[in-house]
């Protein structure tokens, strides 16, 4: 059964607009990432959104999670076909059912959804990103990839095109188990170390845990909008179908509250760069091996351009050997002709 619910998203310290929308209506749990330039992704992330919300649960399950992702779209790629304002936008989606013991997940993008359990924190979905194919192909580590300069490209997105590839799986559920739908707007900044300390350390307080994770992002710079939904298998129904709705402990005391962050004029200056981008994996990999062929790539690249310069002159010297030659007959005619009748 599904215990507490909590819900939280914040603009983030740098961005004027949220992109990121949200569905936390029990058992149907979803968040969309938008992107798109001007107000494109917020308009991508809404019409997604909207599509799971009004289609609901069904008879839940992967394959009810798989037709409201193709609505989803649907519904943005119509959009973005017919208006020029939000050509090529799309977002990310993570979507979540509950149905009994099982947890149905279906995924597109960099969002991520996490499970708690047992005092120990796991990434469900796989980032369909750049950073994530160089990953998996081992050429980039760890450490690399966590700085990578193009850890914003994705390589799926929901409304780019036509028809989109889900991933849906599904999960047993345990009697304490905490599922996390976030945006890349906390994991890219709060390592999953950190996210799993702060919920443990606020884990009676959902709400509290939530709004913990958007102080340390914030703190870590807001470089992008920040959305977390979390749900809890219970053995009693806790929710009452309210997404605010908690019980606390009867023994639960809060920690100390601290100062929240507040924002400055120079906190709140937008971002212009640095926006998600959505590329396509065979493409970027072909990129990525050229590239990693490094020197002789390039030796090859630049012996060509200089061979064909080097034809380019001589095409050229010889036309202009040819002008040059026929001015040099038409003078000598000429000259003929003055001494014939001069």
């Amino acid at each position: 059964m599904i215990g507490r619910v909590a819900q939280v998203t914040d603009t983030g310290r740098k961005r004027r607009r949220n992109e990121d929308s949200l569905v936390c209506e029990p058992p149907l749990f979803a968040i969309a990432d938008g992107m798109g330039g001007a107000q494109a992704g917020e308009v991508a992330s809404r019409l997604a959104a909207s599509a799971v919300r009004e289609g609901g649960p069904g008879d839940a399950g992967e394959e009810r999670i798989f037709e409201l992702i193709q609505e989803a779209n649907r519904r943005v790629y119509d959009r973005a076909s017919s208006d020029p304002n939000t050509s090529g936008m799309g977002t990310t989606m993570t979507v979540a059912i509950v149905d009994g013991d099982d947890v149905a997940f279906g995924h597109v993008g960099d969002s991520r959804a996490y499970l708690i359990r047992d005092g120990r924190m796991e990434q469900l979905t796989e980032d369909h990103s750049l950073v994530n194919e160089l990953l998996k192909s081992g050429k980039l580590s760890p450490e690399e990839a966590d700085v990578h300069p193009q850890r914003s490209v994705i390589t799926r997105a929901v409304g780019t095109d036509p028809d989109v590839d889900v991933d849906t799986f599904t999960v047993t559920g345990r009697t304490g188990d905490l599922y996390l739908l976030c945006s890349d707007g906390l994991t890219d900044v709060v390592a999953e170390e950190e996210i799993l300390e702060l919920v443990e350390q606020n884990r009676p307080d959902i709400d509290r845990a939530l709004r913990a994770l958007v102080k340390e992002a914030n703190r870590g710079g807001g470089d992008d909008n920040i959305t977390v939904v979390a749900f809890e298998i219970t053995d009693e129904a806790v929710n009452d179908g309210q997404t605010k709705e908690q019980v606390l402990p009867a023994d639960y005391e809060p920690p100390p509250a601290d100062d929240e962050d507040t924002l400055t004029e120079a906190d709140e200056v937008p971002v212009v760069s640095g926006d998600t981008m959505i590329v396509r994996a065979d493409d970027l990999m072909a990129q990525s091996d050229a590239d990693r062929n490094g020197g002789d790539a390039e030796a090859g690249a630049g012996a060509q351009p200089a061979a064909s310069r080097r034809r380019i002159l001589r095409r050229r010297a010889a036309a202009w050997l040819v002008l040059l030659l026929l001015a040099a007959a038409i003078v000598a005619v000429v000259l003929w002709k003055l001494d014939l009748f001069g």
